[in-house]
């Protein structure tokens, strides 16, 4: 009975409070027991102050992180200013000159005398090894080991260990392959009639990237650009996304100015990822040294990135099939693609007008190029947007540092003037290394190798010159399309005999390069002209992907029937490090046919050396060289080769009218042409295109 009343009426006790226990009985809170069992237990009051303050605690760390996230972004933006306007940048990046990433191989550098096309692609059967090496301003070597017996013999393990050996085996193998499938698409198919020899041009020089390093004391590596953030330009990109759209990779106009205007975004603080639809050429690595990502998937991969972008940038008429696809796509995305269109041909302009009115602006180089392009759309009946932008070429930083120009890579140690010495010493470095004497006159044309270029038409007008004759007329002179046949005995009597005894008849490689270098200058030396200096032409590119086999073979055949014509020629490899070759050369020729050069990038960078141009009457050409200003210009065609090869004579005779000539072509390049001027008219293509925030 006292049981349940203690069970039935607990507040009977006083204090009294009871618990449950898991044997059924209540314990008393006064009772030892009950205190042992609560003793963790803490009071409600001590609870609720416990809570608060960690309350307080977890808002403070909030802030904490806040404060500390703050200060981390305001270093990283301090950090980045510094490395973007900075000449020591080279601390922030890794690219210095003590410790930079070279993409030179020394060993390449020394060795001035190269294949064909690509470079050389030897195959070791001995060693088991095959390597391939490709020439396109550095040395890759691709080796895969193939020979069994130098391997230790295995050890007898199960077929368990096999079985897993040989799955992990062929997944390696798996990851391997697209990395030498990358390395050998560089690697251009060599015509077999042509001798793999590093006699094929008898006269190749260069490049010389090491020579600048040296002389300048400066490398692009240490900096690829550098924003001027005060700019309307800078303003308007600041951190928006772009994609960059790239035809090919090769070493000419429109790749290269693709890459530099993603340089220059990326120094602006945009974020810049490039699709990139033909890997051929040989500007991948630049890519990446200038850390510009390059997209691996050019379909829904690059669709998807294209969409979430401010602005689609495409740098040739041969992106319109990936335009198409895009806006078929994404059709709302056509409002944010600016199509550069840098070509002046009626097939271009067939493989694009089914898009060229859908995207938001067309920019063109040129005002002729423009017209002709709006001239097709008005035969074809197509309705463009809006009036197409003129945006031309610049000369980069880089070139127009090297030249003695103002740009924004100058500092108080890098004066104009200091680079002004400087580019002289290269130039009697480089011309002493080619074996030229004060008394040549060196005409240069670099750009890829095909007839469109007109090489073939200016060592016809060259021959009149150097062989005290008149040229032939046109029944003895063979066509281009004809001068591949009988290449191989023509080329190799006359280019391979006088060289073949300082060959190593095992593997092709020089077995005394010093007197190889003294033979060449002996050679031009000996090459007597009756005027006051002597006429030395320098055509590159040796080894861009855009070059003509058979047009190569044609014009060494053409050379192969003079010989001192032949003595006269030299060759260079496809290169980006061109200050060097411009510091050298006196001249410059642009001899594009057809309706000529649409812009001319070139030109203008050879007038920021100093250099006349003697340029075809047509194209933008027109536009940039003045007649008896800055050049003098010529009929397209053969009919223009009597007047190429007066103007020739005319500029060798007149050193003082090439100086002239050469100053006025640098006040127009600094008036007109420098990297200022195309991004302020690319301002107007932005703001039109570029999706508001």
């Amino acid at each position: 009975m006292e049981e349940s009343n203690d069970r039935i009426s607990p507040s009977a006790r006083p204090g009294g409070s009871f618990k449950s226990t898991l044997s059924g009985r209540s314990t008393p809170r006064t009772s030892p027991s009950f205190r042992r069992l609560n003793s963790g237990r803490t009071p409600r009051r001590e609870a609720r102050s416990i809570f608060t303050s960690s309350q307080r605690f977890r808002g403070n760390r909030v802030l904490l992180w806040l404060l500390l996230i703050t200060l981390w972004a305001y270093l990283g933006f301090l950090v980045q200013s510094r490395w973007a306007h900075s000449d020591k940048n080279d601390e922030f990046s890794g690219f210095g000159i003590g410790g930079k990433l070279s993409d030179t191989n020394p060993d390449v550098e020394q060795s001035r005398h190269h294949d064909l096309a690509a470079g050389d692609n030897s195959l070791s059967l001995n060693n088991h090894t095959i390597k391939h090496e490709v020439w396109d301003g550095e040395k890759m070597t691709v080796a895969l080991p193939q020979k069994e017996d130098s391997v230790p013999p295995p050890r007898k393990t199960s077929s368990k260990k096999k079985s897993r050996r040989s799955r992990s085996r062929g997944r390696a193998r798996r990851k391997l392959k697209p990395t030498v499938e990358v390395e050998n698409s560089n690697i251009e198919d060599l015509d077999s009639e042509i001798p793999k020899k590093n006699s094929t041009y008898r006269l190749l020089v260069g490049p010389f990237g090491l020579t600048e390093d040296k002389i300048l004391e400066w490398s692009p590596e240490k900096r690829s650009a550098t924003c001027n953030r005060k700019g309307d330009f800078a303003r308007l990109v600041w951190s928006r996304r772009f994609i960059l759209i790239f035809h090919e990779l090769s070493m000419t106009g429109a790749p290269l100015s693709m890459m530099e205007l993603a340089t220059e975004l990326l120094s602006c603080g945009a974020t810049v990822s490039a699709v990139v639809l033909s890997r051929k050429g040989g500007l991948l690595p630049e890519l990446a040294r200038r850390r510009i990502k390059v997209l691996e998937d050019r379909a829904d991969n690059s669709f998807k990135t294209a969409m979430k972008s401010d602005l689609v940038i495409a740098g040739s008429a041969v992106c319109a099939s990936w335009i198409e696809q895009y806006i078929e796509r994404f059709p709302a995305g056509a409002s944010q693609v600016a199509w550069w269109i840098m070509e002046n041909r009626r097939e271009y302009f067939d493989r694009s007008k089914s898009v060229l009115h859908r995207v938001k602006q067309l920019v063109f180089l040129s005002e002729l190029q423009s017209k002709q392009w709006q001239k097709w759309c008005d035969e074809e009946n197509i309705k463009l947007r809006y009036q197409p932008a003129l945006v031309p070429l610049s000369v980069n930083d880089e070139l127009a540092f090297s030249a003695g120009i103002p740009s924004t890579l100058n500092t108080p140690s890098f004066s104009t003037e200091k680079m002004l010495e400087k580019r002289q010493l290269l130039r009697d470095a480089v011309r002493k290394e080619m074996g030229l004497t004060d008394n040549d006159m060196l005409v240069m044309t670099l750009s890829s190798i095909n007839p469109s270029k007109g090489q073939l038409l200016l060592l016809e007008s060259a021959s009149t010159i150097v062989e005290h004759g008149q040229l032939q007329d046109n029944k003895t002179i063979k066509k281009s399309s004809d001068m591949g046949e009988g290449l191989s005995t023509l080329a190799r009597r006359h280019h391979i005999r006088s060289l073949m005894q300082l060959l190593n008849a095992d593997d092709g490689t020089l077995h005394d390069m010093s007197s190889l270098h003294l033979n060449r200058r002996r050679v031009l030396s000996n090459n007597k002209a009756p005027l006051e200096q002597s006429l030395r032409i320098l055509i590159g590119s040796v080894g861009s992907k855009s070059n003509k086999v058979d047009y190569v073979k044609g014009l060494l055949t053409f050379l192969s029937q003079y010989s001192n014509l032949s003595n006269s020629v030299l060759w260079t490899p496809a290169t980006t490090r061109v200050a060097s070759l411009y510091s050298a050369a006196d001249v410059y020729v642009i001899n594009s046919q057809g309706l000529g050069e649409t812009f001319g990038r070139v030109t203008i960078e050879a007038m920021a050396f100093g250099l006349p141009v003697l340029g075809t009457d047509s194209g933008g050409t027109l536009e940039i060289v003045e007649h008896n200003v800055t050049g003098l210009l010529h009929p397209t065609g053969r009919s223009g080769n009597p007047v190429l090869a007066q103007n020739l004579r005319f500029l060798l005779a007149n050193r003082s009218a090439r100086e002239q000539m050469g100053s006025e072509g640098r006040k127009k390049v600094r008036r007109m042409y420098l990297k200022q001027h195309m991004y302020k008219r690319f301002v107007e293509v932005i703001v039109r295109c570029m999706r508001s925030k």
